[in-house]
Parts: C-alpha cells; structure tokens; sequence
C-alpha cells in the first residue's frame, strides 16, 4: 500500500496497514540541500528538491507546500524580510496597510503573474510530478483574514475589527478575487488537495461570532471553488479551541489540522467521538515539545494519540504544526516509526461515540 492508497484508505475509513503518518516537515527539508531559509523560501528548485528529499528520508506519507506565511501578501507589495535563519516575514515597520483607510486600497490581483504565488504554484508543479502518483500533494493557502494581517499587522487588525469592521470587508473581498484564481491554478497542477489556513477561527483569538462574520463566507467561496476544481478541502488551523463546528459549517472539509481540541471537546478522545465520522483528524503532536523530547517519549506520545484518535480509521498522526526548523530530524522520523509500531489498523472497529461522550 502507497501512502496515496493509505490515506485515501483513512479517509474512507477503511481497512490499510497503518495509521499514516506526517510531521509537518516543510522549513527543516532546507537542512538536506544546505539551503538557508531565505534560498528556500525564494528559489523554487532549491525548495522542492529539499522537501522531496525530506520526504524520502524522513518516510511521510502526505508532501504539503507549506513554506511561510507572507507568501500571498507580498505580492500585494507588503515588504517582506528574507533572512538566512528564521522564516520569511512581513517587514513590522513597513506594513502596506497603515491605516483603516488603506483597506479601500487593496484589489485584485493576477496570482499567476506575481512573484511568491506564481512560484508557489510552480513548486506544487514539481511536488505533484516527483510524487503526485505515489503520495497525497497538499497546496497551502492562507485564509484571507491571515492575508489581511499580514499586511496590516495582527494587532492593528482586532482594533479595526472593534472600531470599523465594515471596512474590512472591501480589502477582504479582493483577496478572496485573487485566491480564487489561485486555488484554480493550484488546482491545475494536480494536487490533491487545498489547505486553507484558518488561523483566526479559534478562541485563542477572535469570537466565533466574528470569524463567522468576518471570513465565513469569504471561506466557503473558497471552499467551493476548490471542489468544484476538482481537489478537497483541507484545514489547518493551530489554535486552542477551533471552532470545528462553524468551520465544517462553511468548508465542509475533508479534512483537518489541529494541535488541540476544538472548542466544544475536552479531549482529543472526545474529539474522536463527536467529529470522527465527519473529516480526517491531522495531529496532534505539539511541534515545540520536539525539541526537547526524546525519541523514546515521542514514542509514547504517538502510541497515545494513535490509541485516542485512530481506531476505526480517519485519522493521521502528525504535528500539530510546522515541525521545528531547528528541530532534531530524528524526531520526525520517530513519528513515521510510530505510526508504523502502533497504527496497526483494526479492520473492521467501531467507534463507541456514547461511551466516549459519557
């Protein structure tokens, strides 16, 4: 069975040989060409050739695009450093959007002909060749609130979600124009499928009443889209208490990326027994623990999440974000090893949604 045929195995929740596995190992795959991060995040070969090295060595069963996230704002001219030790980020003192008159300012552009989207759509080209075939090849994409805070700053944002909301909405349309060809595009090259990151849908930073009002329906236009395309709809969303709920509600995914419990679960079991007959569950390994931990407790933590999550399929065991980039490599390679010792499928169970819930 190829990690292609096992994932789509999980996902239908049918029998495979194991749980597959995937440590987000996107920014530390710049350690196996000797690129630093500014080389990896701006030449398209250099990247993919890292992460298809990656790939291999490491034995994931998902590639995925993810590079940094100013990709989408920097080709509206927000300014972006590129340094050789840290991702790609925007410029704090040069953000494109200054002031909440500035929204009115931000239309669509062409993501084809732009400089980080239109090499990011040539880096999910090259996945998709080297490995489209033989393995799933995820696109990423940040949502447009994320987009918008790139470029205007995260705390400057939430003050102008409070004070002028409205005039958000004009900024946030255009972006959605443009990630809408983008997804089309990215689409052509054959991935499998998007991963919109939802950044914002969680307690840990706005209200669900303002995500749904804020990038709900933006979302599930792309969402739309992206099937209508021809690939699936995935999520990722690192914060502590997604809203799951609402976001199935809007994108219906099929699947998503977590690092804690939604906000209606107090455990990733729990999580299991309410929302594991509705879309894969990617995690949940936490990505800063890595760098600390052992192999041997990597281990134990995957044997424990395979055990809460895994039963009955839909279920991959991976980070709950973007693997360290400074991290031990060999702690990936612990993750595949432990969902090869202790995702052993068991054909036919069944999840007991009541007792779990009790």
């Amino acid at each position: 069975m190829n990690s292609l045929e096992r994932v789509v195995a999980a996902m239908q929740h049918k029998d495979l040989d194991r749980v597959p596995a995937y440590p987000l190992v996107n920014s530390i795959s710049r350690l196996y060409t000797g690129a630093d991060y500014a080389a990896w995040s701006r030449d398209v070969d250099v990247c993919a050739e890292s992460i298809l090295r990656a790939t291999d060595d490491i034995g994931v069963d998902v590639v995925c695009s993810i590079q940094d996230l100013s990709v989408e704002a920097a080709d509206w001219g927000q300014k972006v450093d590129y340094s050789a030790n840290e991702a790609a980020h925007p410029d704090i003192h040069n953000r494109l959007i200054k002031d909440i008159d500035d929204y009115a300012k931000i239309e669509p552009i062409n993501p084809r002909a732009t400089d980080r989207m239109g090499k990011h759509i040539r880096l999910c080209d090259k996945l998709v060749k080297a490995k489209g075939e033989e393995m799933p090849v995820v696109a990423f994409v940040f949502a447009p609130l994320g987009v918008l805070s790139m470029m205007r700053g995260q705390a400057e944002m939430f003050m102008d979600c409070y004070d002028d909301p409205d005039a958000m909405h004009p900024a946030l349309s255009a972006i959605t124009e443009t990630l809408v060809e983008y997804v089309k595009a990215l689409v052509e090259t054959g991935v499998h499928a998007v991963m919109f990151d939802t950044l914002f849908a969680s307690q840990s930073i706005m209200s669900k009443e303002m995500w749904e009002e804020l990038e709900g329906p933006y979302i599930k236009r792309l969402s739309d889209v992206t099937r209508e395309a021809g690939a699936m709809v995935m999520l990722h969303n690192c914060g502590k208490g997604i809203y799951f709920d609402a976001q199935i509600g809007y994108m219906n995914p099929s699947a998503i990326s977590f690092l804690y419990p939604p906000d209606d679960c107090q455990s990733f079991a729990e999580t299991k027994a309410k929302y594991g007959d509705k879309t894969l569950l990617i995690g949940a390994v936490t990505p800063s623990w890595l760098m600390s931990a052992t192999r041997e407790e990597v281990l134990e933590e995957g044997r424990a999440e395979i055990e809460a999550m895994a039963d009955g399929g839909g279920f991959i065991l991976a980070t709950g974000c973007e693997y360290p980039s400074n991290g031990s490599i060999e702690n990936a390679k612990a993750i595949v090893e432990a969902a090869r010792r202790y995702g052993k499928y068991k054909p036919g169970a069944v999840l007991d949604r009541e007792a779990v819930l009790a």
